[in-house]
């Protein structure tokens, strides 16, 4: 399980439509050039191996992530529109009843 540290001023961002062959050092090449990545979390299948089309990126400040937000939603990125939001709290998750 990864959990990761967020500082007061860092903002987590949620990256989808992202192409199946794309890694972590894309995406962190992708976002540094709007500031300090702190974190990446590249969604994985477990059984094809591949990407599942959608990441989290940590940037340092609100600022850094605002400014990758404005410029790379909706941008193409490898022949697809990428969509960048601020990412949403997870959810708590309950216990599954069988």
């Amino acid at each position: 399980m990864l959990i990761s540290y967020l500082g007061r001023n860092s903002v987590k961002l949620f990256i989808g439509n992202l192409p199946h062959d794309i890694t972590s050092t894309d995406i962190s090449q992708l976002f540094s050039g709007y500031g300090e990545v702190v974190n990446t979390n590249l969604v994985i299948d477990q059984f094809s191996g591949r990407s599942r089309g959608f990441a989290f990126v940590e940037m340092s400040t609100r600022s850094e992530g605002h400014k990758a937000m404005e410029s790379l939603n909706g941008s193409e990125f490898k022949h697809r529109q990428l969509v960048c939001n601020e990412a949403k709290p997870q959810k708590k998750k309950g216990k599954r009843s069988r």
